[in-house]
């Protein structure tokens, strides 16, 4: 039986037979023609950066731009086991990192119970409590870079109010990062008290009613029944919040620039300076992929977390 029937003027037409069989095969096909167009763009726009720098990871290219020698895994060994400067900024990462983190759980945690109650005005501090969430960043970088500054800033100002002695806050090595510290918990807590608030309205009401019942304090009520059964979304909030915290760079960059010295040098920090300050692009490069590594291997430890505590 034929399929394709000819017409006057050499025209092709499909016959009724070959159309229902096209139709049937994307439709079967139909999860993977969907999202291909995506699929392309995404590939598109992230492999061929990828490509490029893994390309220049394995080059030493001049001052110039124009000239570029062939190093192999020379620039790796370097970051890996000579650059103490690198040691320094996976140290300010990892510091700056982990103390946001665990902050922003904290306070998130503590917002997430008290907005789970009901109370008058609660739609009001709601909203007031996202409004960091929605803040642009660059912009709320260079308000609290005023804010900060020793001599007229509004936190000294603060400080000597209430009887207690100046800060040098992003100016000062030792102030540097728990001040930073500071600034990203204020724009992290909103999304770790959306994730847990939404965790705890989902929570079954009878283990606690049974608790009450046999005469379990709040306090044992939270510890035994509540953080097991919060124990997924609390993963899930803490795998992206470290992601996040891990990629931060336009606020330090804005407000330290890595400084003073080196006490604020997180990894993107120094591959940007590596890069385009220096223009030592290759090395820049190895430096960044490193870091893709580190941001990798955490991402991947926080998966296994997460499916475990799915169990």
């Amino acid at each position: 039986m034929q399929t394709v029937s000819a017409r006057p003027g050499g025209v092709e037409k499909l016959t009724p037979g070959l159309a229902e069989r096209v139709v049937s095969l994307l439709d079967r096909r139909l999860a993977v023609i969907l999202p291909l167009p995506a699929i392309v763009v995404m590939l598109v726009l992230m492999g061929y950066p990828f490509v490029n720098t893994l390309l220049l990871s394995i080059q030493q290219v001049d001052l110039t731009l124009t000239r570029s020698v062939f190093v192999g895994t020379d620039n790796f060994r370097k970051v890996l086991f000579e650059d103490e400067r690198f040691r320094n900024s996976v140290f300010v990462t990892v510091y700056f990192s982990m103390a946001s983190v665990t902050l922003e759980l904290v306070f998130g945690m503590a917002m997430a119970l008290v907005l789970n109650r009901e109370f008058r005005g609660l739609g009001l501090i709601r909203t007031l409590f996202l409004l960091p969430l929605v803040a642009t960043p660059t912009a709320t970088s260079v308000t609290w870079m005023i804010m900060m500054e020793p001599s007229i800033g509004v936190l000294n100002y603060l400080l000597e109010i209430l009887g207690l002695p100046p800060s040098l806050w992003i100016a000062g090595p030792t102030t540097v990062i728990p001040s930073l510290v500071m600034v990203n918990v204020w724009h992290g807590v909103p999304f770790v008290m959306l994730i847990l608030l939404a965790g705890l309205r989902s929570l079954p009401k009878e283990p606690f009613e049974s608790a009450l019942i046999d005469g379990a304090s709040k306090v044992q009520v939270f510890v035994h029944i509540t953080l097991p059964l919060l124990r997924p979304s609390i993963v899930v909030a803490l795998l992206f919040r470290t992601i996040d915290t891990l990629k931060v760079f336009d606020a330090i960059w804005i407000m330290t620039r890595g400084g003073p010295g080196r006490a604020s040098e997180t990894l993107h920090v120094y591959s940007y300076l590596t890069a385009f300050e220096f223009y030592d692009l290759g090395y820049g490069s190895a430096v960044i992929l490193a870091f893709m590594g580190i941001i990798l291997a955490i991402s991947l430890v926080w998966m296994k977390v997460r499916q475990r505590s799915w169990i």
